[in-house]
């Protein structure tokens, strides 16, 4: 029926074509002809009673082709009306190619739109620049990675603003109200609601959906939003577009006067109750309706007193059903049986459904005609469909795709500027682009996208409040030392990682794969997406630095292994040296070996005899001796206390030190001085550096990195980390006063 319907829309609009076409050569033609007489005679042409004359011709003759094309137009949508018009029946018996988008607009069809309507699906129009409301339920790790997705399918094809609502819990909020902020999209807008205080309106459902109490939550949406908010598009976080949602937005103008909620029927056979013997579904209007896509329209939902309505039909049901299986669901589909003059059918392919038993085939004759994929089986992209590889294809496209290409500006649509982006564009134009170190000025004003807890992260804090967190950065080239810090350190670790998009998803395929990783719960993973030409190293820690939980971390590389029971020994120093009262940073002795296979040593004692064997060596002996010589090995291997040292220039030590420590600073990128300017203001705080005497941790070998290339052949390079030196070095003084001059006395005498 559908095809059938475009193929005589598609001759309609050939003939209309034609007709205007042969209409407007006929008028040239006669205007040519009339005109004769005065093209030969140009003087008479420029009189204005001339003029008055060609114009009354031609507006005359145009009236005429108007009135004819009306009378045309509106002979052939009557017979194709009449050709097109669907059997009577319920909205459960509807054939799934036929669109339910037949209805009048909301009351503003002029009579001659009402004579063209046709029963065939056309795009509702959406006036440029119409804000969209979407609202999303979210909760947890692994929803918000799955929001991200959804949203970035999204972003990819919109032409509109957009406001996300979403209804979260604590570990969501966190996670994405971070994202948002770094990822700075124009013309986006997001608000957060607390699932904590809209529980109580739901916890009284049983429900044996694998949701849980949050497949409940789009029930209260009425509650949950802002009242002056009249509609919104609700999505579950397993949705892929792949077309413009003001598409959808545009079909609540099709809504009739009593039309409140707007669904796709269900294609699976669940609500016939068919599926297997003694299986008794929620009762439902035919099939049934899905609500992965939900038009809601607010006000008129709030106007027939919604709230009370879906609770006493929830209650009427558990009566018998005793629980719901597919949550929401099950309560909306009661409802809409009871109350079928309330819902707008959707055609399927704003919903194309791939779950377990689904009969999503029969929605569409071709994949490209598809608005809406839908992975709402548990199974997700394992699910049986015979073009599932053109859905995961859609899906892993969105799901690497690069997100900073999103922050392109809407044309047209001009938005308010948020304060932070404001800033950002004064700081950006300061900047004087013949400088020689541009490039790493304006890498310090970069604002990158950051996915805190990219995987699931649990941890209790224990009692004692000396709790320790081990806080690294790496990229990709880094990744295999991950399971071996996570044999030497038991205890919590924050981790920033600097990914491109692609990257972050080879990153959780090696998580999810790896047996060590995921018995790990404790695990902090922040993502920090790729941009610009250089690596930014302080930026990154800062990340992992800020997301630790414990009130004490472990500042320290990614490839370095720090000996077996290193975690325990530090708690039992912090007590000891009572640094919940005093400024001290605790200096872990740092060894390296050349070797990638080494038997680690198991005590200090075998730490020394492998050093006197030339096994291990002390850290960067050879190439920057200068980075840990003031840590004073000589009297580290005899010691049995902890023993204060003095800053010196170049000093870089791992440390331990409270989490409210000073962040790194953010102008160091890529090689060079990144750690040393931080220990240079631990220094500056009067932070006694104070050295373990029985801890060591021993760096392992790995192929130099880009940055340190990068800045052993670039002079122009190495030129400007020394122009970053000086402006830290001023801006110490300036922050700390004369006590820094030392710092600037120091580097000069090297």
């Amino acid at each position: 029926m559908n095809l059938l319907c475009r193929g005589r829309l598609k001759l309609l609009v050939a003939s209309l074509t034609a007709i205007v076409l042969f209409t407007w050569f006929y008028l040239l033609a006669g205007n040519l002809e009339n005109g004769r007489s005065l093209l030969l005679t140009p003087c008479l042409a420029d009189t204005p009673a001339a003029q008055v004359m060609e114009r009354a011709v031609l507006e005359s003759r145009v009236r005429e082709v108007e009135e004819e094309n009306r009378q045309i137009r509106q002979q052939l949508s009557q017979s194709q009306g009449t050709a097109a018009q669907p059997p009577d029946g319920n909205y459960g018996n509807q054939q799934w190619g036929v669109s339910a988008d037949t209805g009048t607009e909301d009351g503003d069809n002029t009579a001659e739109e009402k004579n063209n309507h046709t029963e065939c699906p056309r795009s509702p129009s959406v006036q440029k620049c119409e804000l969209i409301h979407v609202a999303c339920v979210c909760a947890g790790h692994n929803a918000s990675r799955d929001v991200v997705t959804l949203v970035k399918s999204v972003l990819f094809h919109r032409r509109n603003p957009l406001h996300f609502h979403f209804i979260t819990d604590t570990v969501a909020h966190r996670i994405l109200s971070a994202l948002f902020q770094s990822w700075m999209v124009p013309s986006v807008h997001v608000s957060f609601y607390d699932a904590d205080e809209l529980k109580s309106e739901v916890s009284w459902i049983p429900n044996k959906h694998y949701s849980g109490i949050y497949g409940l939550m789009k029930l209260t949406l009425t509650k949950a939003l802002p009242a002056d908010l009249s509609k919104v598009i609700v999505l579950d976080t397993d949705i892929t577009f792949a077309t413009d949602i003001a598409e959808l937005w545009g079909i609540f103008r099709k809504f009739t006067d009593k039309q409140v909620i707007g669904l796709v029927e269900n294609q699976s056979d669940w609500y016939l109750g068919n599926l297997w013997k003694n299986h008794k579904p929620w009762p439902a209007l035919g099939r049934g309706f899905n609500t992965g896509v939900i038009l809601l329209y607010l006000e008129r939902l709030r106007r027939i007193g919604w709230e009370q309505t879906w609770r006493l039909t929830a209650e009427r049901e558990l009566m018998s059903m005793l629980s719901t299986s597919l949550a929401d669901q099950d309560i909306f589909n009661a409802f809409i049986k009871q109350n079928p003059v309330l819902v707008h059918q959707l055609p399927c392919f704003w919903n194309v459904q791939l779950s377990d038993h689904t009969r999503s085939e029969q929605c569409y004759t071709e994949v490209s005609d598809l608005k809406v994929i839908h992975w709402n089986s548990p199974k997700k992209l394992r699910v049986k469909n015979k073009h599932v590889e053109f859905f995961r294809n859609l899906y892993l496209t969105f799901l690497e795709y690069d997100g900073n290409l999103l922050r392109r500006e809407l044309f047209g649509c001009p938005s308010q500027a948020s304060p932070g982006s404001v800033q950002l564009q004064t700081a950006l134009e300061q900047l004087d682009e013949d400088d020689q170190c541009y490039d790493f000025r304006r890498e310090r004003l970069t604002v990158h996208r950051v996915h805190l807890y990219f995987l699931q992260y649990e941890y209790t804090p224990v009692e004692d409040s000396t709790d320790i967190t081990l806080v690294a950065q790496l990229s990709m080239d880094r990744l295999q030392m991950l399971e071996a810090i996570c044999k030497h350190w038991e205890g919590p670790i924050s981790l920033a990682l600097y990914m491109s998009d692609a990257e972050a998803q080879q990153f959780l395929r090696y998580a999810q794969a790896s047996e060590v990783l995921k018995n790990r719960k404790n695990v902090g993973y922040h993502v920090v997406y790729k941009e610009g030409q250089f690596y930014p190293v302080n930026l990154v820690r800062n990340v992992a630095l800020k997301n630790a939980n414990t009130p004490y971390v472990f500042l320290t590389d990614v490839d370095f292994l720090p000996m077996y029971g290193l975690y325990d020994y530090l708690r039992k120093s912090v007590v000891q040296l009572d640094m919940a009262h005093t400024k001290k940073a605790l200096v872990v002795p740092a060894f390296e070996t050349l070797r990638y296979r080494l038997s680690f040593p198991k005590s200090k004692a075998e730490l020394l005899s492998m050093l006197d064997m030339g096994t291990l060596y002390t850290f960067r002996y050879h190439v920057w001796p200068k980075g840990h010589a003031p840590t004073n090995y000589a009297k580290w291997r005899t010691a049995t206390t902890p023993y204060r040292v003095e800053w010196e220039a170049d000093f870089e030590p791992y440390v331990v030190v409270r989490r409210d420590c000073p962040e790194y600073d953010q102008r160091f990128v890529g090689f060079g001085w990144n750690k040393v300017s931080h220990v240079m203001e631990l220094d500056a705080q009067e932070f006694d550096l104070m050295v373990l005497p029985n801890a060591f941790m021993i760096h392992m070998p790995h192929a130099p990195s880009f940055d340190i290339s990068k800045f052993r052949s670039s002079s122009g390079y190495r030129n400007c980390l020394n122009t970053l030196k000086d402006e830290f070095h001023q801006d110490l003084s300036r922050k700390y006063g004369s006590a820094a001059l030392k710092y600037l006395t120091a580097q000069r005498n090297i």
